[in-house]
C-alpha cells in the first residue's frame, strides 16, 4: 500500500492541526485534524479492499522464430458482485506495460485487449502479471496487486535452411570405414518377446536354453550423431553493438539450423553449451509437457564469464565421446582456445569450427580443424554445403 503525495500531505497536516489544536486548545483545529485523519483512514480501506479479478492470457503463438508475430491475448474477468470502480491495470510484456481498461467493469463482465510481443530479439519475453492499481475517491491512497500468472513467450534464434547434414561413419573392430547415409544395423543384445515382435528376429538358440522367446536387438552403428558446442564465454564475443554481442546471436542461429535440420533428417542431436551443464534432446522444440527443447534452451542462453569452461568441456567430450560430429561455433574471441577442440579430433573424428564476427580471416589450418568464417548466421548455412563432407 502506497500513500499519494496528496495523500501523505494530508495526513501531515492532520497531524499538524491536531497537535495545535490540543496544545493550543482549539477545538475547530482538533475537528480539522481529526477530519483529515479519518479522511486517510477512510481511504486505506477503500483502497485494501480486494475485487475479485480472473486473468487469463493465451500466447499466439508461445513460440515463435526472431522477427515472426506474435500476439497476446489479455482476457479480465469480475467475478464478484461489486462493480470494479477505481481500478487502473496494466499488463507487463517484457520491458514495457500495455494499459488494460477496467475501470468501472461490471460484475460478471470480462474485458480484452490484444497486443503484439515484441520479437526483435532472441530470448525469453516474460508477460505478466497483470498489475492492478485501486484508488480511493480522493487519491490519497493506491495499492497495486498482481493478477494472473505470467506466461514466457519464446523467441527462438533464425533457422537458416541447409542443404544437407554429415553422413554416418562405419565402424569396425579394426576403425572407421567408408561413410555410408542412412547407417549399418549391427547386434546389439537379447531381451525378452513381446506381442509385435517379428518373428525372423527371435534367436531361437537362445530361447530354447532358456526356455522364453528371445528377440535380437540391433542399433545403427553409423548413424551420424551430432554434437553441437555453443561457446557461450563473454570473453569469445568482446564486440557489442548496442549492448548486443552480434556475433553471439550469429552462433545462436547457427546452433539452431544445424539442429533443426538434424531434426528432420531424423538424426540423433546433441546441444551444449561451453559454460553449462550439458543436457541432450533430440527434438528442436518443447514437448507437450512444457520439457525445454533445443531451441528454447537457445532462446534462454546468455553469455558467461566463465574463462576457463572451454578447457573443462573439451575435458567432459573427450572422456564421454558422446558422437562423432563436433560442431564448435565461437566468436572472434574464441579462437585462441581452438588449440583445445583440435585435441578432440582423435575423439572425434568430424570436427569442424564456425567463427563469427571475426574483422580478419582465420588463418587456414588452425589446430588443424575445418574452419569457417561467418559475418552472420546465414552466411554459415551457405557455405554449410562446402564443408559438410567432412
Amino acid at each position: 500500500m502506497g500513500i499519494t503525495a496528496r495523500g501523505f500531505g494530508l495526513l501531515v497536516a492532520a497531524v499538524v492541526l491536531l497537535g495545535a489544536g490540543f496544545r493550543f486548545a482549539y477545538p475547530e483545529l482538533t475537528l480539522l485534524g481529526a477530519a483529515a485523519g479519518a479522511a486517510v483512514g477512510y481511504a486505506a480501506l477503500v483502497a485494501a479492499w480486494r475485487p475479485r479479478l480472473t486473468v487469463t492470457r493465451v500466447a499466439d503463438p508461445d513460440r515463435v522464430a526472431r522477427g515472426e508475430p506474435a500476439r497476446m491475448t489479455v482476457t479480465v474477468r469480475n467475478t464478484g458482485r461489486l462493480r470494479s470502480a477505481n481500478l487502473l491495470a496494466e499488463d507487463r510484456c517484457g520491458e514495457r506495460t500495455v494499459p488494460v481498461p477496467v475501470l468501472r467493469l461490471r460484475p460478471g463482465r470480462d474485458t480484452e485487449v490484444r497486443y503484439d510481443v515484441p520479437t526483435d530479439r532472441r530470448g525469453v519475453v516474460p508477460v505478466g502479471p497483470l498489475r492492478v492499481t485501486r484508488r480511493d475517491p480522493l487519491g490519497l491512497v493506491a495499492l497495486a496487486r498482481p493478477y494472473g500468472a505470467a506466461v514466457p513467450v519464446w523467441v527462438h534464434p533464425r533457422v537458416h535452411p541447409l542443404t544437407a547434414v554429415p553422413r554416418g561413419s562405419g565402424r569396425s573392430l579394426d576403425g572407421r570405414v567408408d561413410g555410408v547415409p542412412h547407417g549399418s544395423i549391427t547386434f546389439d543384445s537379447l531381451r525378452e518377446y513381446v506381442v509385435g515382435d517379428e518373428l525372423r528376429r527371435v534367436h531361437w538358440r537362445t530361447s530354447a536354453r532358456v526356455g522364453e522367446l528371445m528377440v535380437r536387438e540391433s542399433v545403427d552403428t553409423s548413424l551420424p550423431r551430432l554434437v553441437v558446442l555453443l561457446d557461450n564465454r563473454v570473453a569469445a564475443h568482446p564486440l557489442r553493438v548496442g549492448g548486443v554481442a552480434e556475433s553471439f546471436e550469429s552462433a545462436c542461429e547457427a546452433a539452431a539450423s544445424i539442429v533443426t535440420a538434424a531434426h528432420r533428417a531424423d538424426l540423433p542431436v546433441l546441444l551444449l553449451e561451453v559454460a553449462a551443464k550439458p543436457t541432450e534432446a533430440t527434438t528442436p522444440d518443447g514437448g507437450a509437457d512444457g520439457a525445454l527443447g533445443p531451441l528454447d534452451r537457445l532462446a534462454a542462453a546468455d553469455l558467461s564469464t566463465d574463462g576457463d569452461a572451454v578447457r573443462a568441456a573439451t575435458t567432459r567430450l573427450r572422456q564421454d565421446r558422446l558422437g562423432d560430429t563436433l560442431i564448435f561455433l565461437t566468436g572472434p574471441g574464441g579462437r585462441d582456445e581452438l588449440g583445445h577442440v583440435g585435441a578432440l579430433r582423435g575423439a572425434y573424428p568430424s570436427v569442424v569450427v564456425g567463427v563469427f564476427g571475426a574483422a580478419e580471416p582465420t588463418p587456414p589450418g588452425t589446430a588443424g580443424l575445418v574452419v569457417v568464417d561467418a559475418a552472420d548466421g546465414a552466411q554459415f548455412a551457405a557455405e554449410w554445403d562446402g564443408v559438410r563432407r567432412w
